[in-house]
């Protein structure tokens, strides 16, 4: 019961790693892929026919449609359909959805059936690129980290910058940032489910034995990075907004630095030594580092309205803070563009395009006031701590599906077998 077999073999097919990724607003993990399973084999005397070829054909869908995903996965331009009807994001999103509730009856009132299918996956970010177990929750976890996925993939192309009709620099239209918010909660919600309902259902030794990508610190990570550039986006758009005032750019900003701290804490001890896994870590750590830039920016300018030295030496210290914090983010992104898989920026777009060309002028300027104003032993040293602000935005509240109908008539069948 729950036994597994992790092999870093060449699976063939569809598994290729890709070299160079394009270009990452967003970062989404390297592709777990299913493998195929025989249901007969396993359930074949256990459940009716009609269960047993619904599980299979619902499962085949996914591995038929994430095997023409995966070599395609991480481009940046749009999903076409083929003139074969090829998967689009949306529709293998759809077709987990689908086969979730019917998944779910293996493990319904803690039935023994969980542990009798062999389900097999490849991943990306483990050495051991094939993990097998028999473990139905093993699998209920894998379908919601691919929905996860391939919600931060569809978030990503919502936030590279279109070349507009009317000549100027490309950029992202307002619409496409609030659905991206959309999306980035509901990504964290999948999350979030996996870690509270679905990883406590498997054994310790199960739990060990998951492939790094699966691993809660990794779970949690993604979950936090999804809604900390859920908030940046946000950051954007109050930029954008005449109304809102620097007390909330400034309290999203320190939002996002939490944000991303969490996502770094929990991340940073895992071993992520190459690939995939060393990528999202250094994701995380230039997120983290770019929000810092943000956050200080905004408080420097708000204490910089105070009326005395006190306020304004502490002012140029949270400037020259988010100056020095800004060129630390550029070295941290390009150190996180040369990890492999190759990667590079989009045109410079939203919050960091508007900081870029702000904070060095404003830091500069106000530096030179202040200095003119006071003694330099009136200005700090070091930077002002940052305010704390209780985090607002949350996961969506997603719930796993009711066991599907088809199940009602299995009961008499599978008993406690």
């Amino acid at each position: 019961m729950g036994c597994f077999v992790s092999t870093p073999q060449d699976t063939g097919g569809n598994r290729r790693r890709p070299g160079n990724i394009g270009e990452v607003s967003v970062f989404v993990p390297g592709l777990r892929i299913p493998k195929p399973v025989d249901f007969s084999l396993a359930l074949g005397d256990q459940l009716s026919k009609t269960l047993v070829e619904r599980l299979s054909a619902l499962r085949t869908r996914i591995v038929v449609m994430a095997g023409q995903e995966a070599p395609t996965i991480t481009r940046t331009r749009r999903k076409t359909a083929t003139q074969h009807g090829g998967s689009t994001l949306a529709d293998l999103l759809q077709a987990l959805e689908d086969y979730l509730p019917v998944l779910l009856g293996l493990v319904k009132d803690g039935s023994t059936l969980q542990h009798k299918v062999q389900f097999i996956w490849v991943n990306q970010e483990d050495d051991a690129e094939e993990t097998a177990m028999f473990s139905a929750w093993y699998e209920i976890l894998s379908v919601l980290h691919l929905m996860a996925t391939l919600s931060l993939s569809q978030a990503n192309l919502l936030l590279l910058p279109r070349t507009s009709l009317d000549g100027y620099s490309p950029k992202v239209s307002e619409e496409s940032r609030r659905s991206s918010v959309d999306i980035f909660l509901k990504a964290a919600g999948y999350l979030d489910c996996a870690v509270r309902n679905v990883l406590p259902q498997l054994p310790a030794e199960q739990r060990r034995n998951l492939p790094v990508d699966l691993a809660e610190g990794v779970l949690r990570a993604l979950c936090l990075q999804a809604l900390g550039q859920a908030v940046d986006i946000q950051l954007g758009l109050a930029i954008d907004s005449t109304k809102a005032t620097l007390a909330v750019k400034r309290r999203l900003a320190c939002e996002m630095v939490k944000y991303w701290q969490q996502a770094q804490d929990n991340i940073m001890n895992l071993p992520l030594s190459n690939g995939w896994g060393e990528k999202h870590r250094l994701f995380v750590k230039w997120k983290y580092i770019e929000a810092k830039a943000s956050a200080y920016y905004y408080h420097g300018l708000i204490l910089d309205e105070g009326n005395t030295e006190k306020s304004h030496g502490m002012a140029v210290a949270a400037l020259q803070a988010a100056d020095e914090y800004l060129k630390e983010s550029k070295k941290a992104c390009e150190a996180f563009n040369a990890a492999i898989p190759l990667s590079r920026n989009p045109p410079l777009w939203g919050t960091m395009k508007y900081l870029a060309e702000k904070i060095p002028k404003d830091t500069s300027s106000k530096v030179r006031i202040n200095r003119d104003l006071y003694s330099y032993e009136k200005i700090m040293e070091t930077a002002p701590t940052l305010p704390d602000f209780a985090l607002a935005l949350k996961p969506d509240e997603y719930q796993l599906p009711h066991v599907d109908a088809s199940w009602d008539d299995e009961t008499y069948r599978q008993g406690t077998a």
